[in-house]
């Protein structure tokens, strides 16, 4: 009997060995090709995460973009959004219109205003110095120093073009120079209920000339008076004589050559502090309206809201008094 139990004891240890070695032969490698096999996922996973996360994020841009063609809404990649209704006085669209950023060449519709306001020859021959030229952002400019030209086409490539060197000279050539001139534009700013705006220079290249997207309507609105600004600021190019060498210069605004738009006063701008920006003064959906876009991701942002903003009017019913909430 004790033998029997013995044997049995013994076979049972025997099965034990039996079922239990084979598992752990199986769990012995694993250490190993785990430490191995990391190294090769992990090479592997870098494109196909990356090619998820590229594909997650153009999905996300297409949803975006797409969703200004469904019925009352109204996608914008600008912070600030707001167009104005210049018959009744009211918003259209607003996003954050009261948030305080900086306006880069925005600044320039005010820098022609006070200009204009002083009434200034603008036949007056200008230079372009060393002091014109950018120290602050190192901007290039084709408007090399010792450059003569007209007040008037100082202007017009200051509107146009954007030319910070003939905006700067324009400030430095007003009575009294610069000092005189960046108080001339806070006062316009402040006569014209701009109380959130201020300007230290007149070309928009320092990050303190700031505003909202309601104080700039407000200037956009003054500028439209003005028939210098509104041709200059809409001119598509122009060929200008620089010393006795002809320049071709274009506008910053695609818009303006655009033949289903109908604008009055444009303004690009753009320095890193600032985004891309745009102000118009157009009539859309047979309506005049102001348009201010500040702080655009992209390059070619800004534009695309404005075409966003024209068929949305367009195809939504605003121009019958449908208001955008």
């Amino acid at each position: 009997m004790i033998d029997k139990l013995k044997k049995a004891l013994l076979l049972g240890a025997l099965l034990g060995i039996g079922l239990n070695g084979p598992a752990e032969a199986a769990k012995k490698p694993a250490p190993q090709a785990s430490k191995k096999a990391p190294a090769k996922h992990a090479k592997k996973s870098i494109k196909p995460a990356a090619k998820v996360h590229a594909a997650v994020e153009r999905k996300a841009v297409r949803k975006v973009a797409l969703s200004d063609i469904e019925p009352g809404r109204l996608a914008l990649y600008s912070a600030s959004a707001l167009v104005l209704d210049q018959t009744t006085g009211q918003p259209i669209v607003e996003k954050h219109p009261d948030t305080v950023t900086p306006i880069a060449s925005i600044s320039k519709l005010m820098t022609a205003m006070v200009v204009l306001d002083a009434k200034l020859d603008l036949q007056e021959v200008i230079a372009i110095s060393d002091d014109d030229v950018d120290s602050l952002k190192g901007t290039r400019s084709r408007l090399p120093v010792g450059t003569t030209m007209t007040r008037e086409t100082a202007m017009l490539l200051a509107l146009m073009s954007s030319e910070n060197r003939a905006a700067n000279a324009l400030g430095r050539h007003y009575p009294g120079g610069l000092p005189a001139f960046v108080a001339a534009m806070n006062q316009k700013a402040r006569a014209l209920g701009m109380n959130n705006s201020r300007f230290e220079e007149p070309t928009g290249l320092s990050s303190n000339n700031v505003s909202t997207a309601h104080d700039l309507a407000r200037m956009v609105t003054a500028a439209a008076q003005y028939p210098e600004i509104r041709a200059f600021s809409t001119t598509a190019e122009a060929r200008v004589d620089l010393n006795g060498r002809l320049r071709d210069f274009g506008n910053t605004n695609a818009l303006v050559k655009n033949d289903r738009w109908e604008i009055g006063v444009s303004k690009t701008g753009y320095i890193s502090e600032a985004g891309r920006c745009l102000v118009m003064q157009a009539r859309v959906a047979d309506k005049p309206v102001v348009i201010v876009l500040l702080d655009s991701v992209g390059k070619m942002t800004r534009v695309g809201d404005a075409n966003r903003i024209k068929r949305w009017m367009e195809s939504t019913g605003v121009a019958h008094g449908k208001r955008m909430a």
